[in-house]
């Protein structure tokens, strides 16, 4: 018999999430550029944001009160960070 540590996939999300925030923080330094820069696409990048987040919110809280997260709490983290990866993913593709 072998033994199985048993929070292996708790920790496998915990490390997922991490990655996100990572990833979350290049998009943050990418969209400070280009803010920075000001003029037209300054604000186009700031009104882009606010709505990209408002969004991502309604999106994911539609599927949780749906159940598409699943119905236990690690389905649901895994399914929330495999959510908004896909956005940040997105943004760094579009800014970088």
């Amino acid at each position: 018999m072998t033994y199985r540590f048993p929070y292996a996939e708790w920790t496998r999300a915990s490390i997922e999430a991490w990655s996100l925030g990572i990833e979350a923080s290049t998009v943050i330094g990418l969209r400070l550029m280009r803010m920075a820069t000001g003029g037209p696409l300054a604000d186009r990048e700031a009104q882009l944001m606010w709505s990209e987040k408002m969004q991502a919110a309604m999106e994911l809280q539609t599927a949780w009160m749906t159940g598409g997260l699943g119905t236990t709490p690690l389905s649901g983290t895994r399914g929330a960070v495999r959510h908004y990866r896909k956005k940040v993913r997105a943004n760094r593709k579009r800014l970088g």
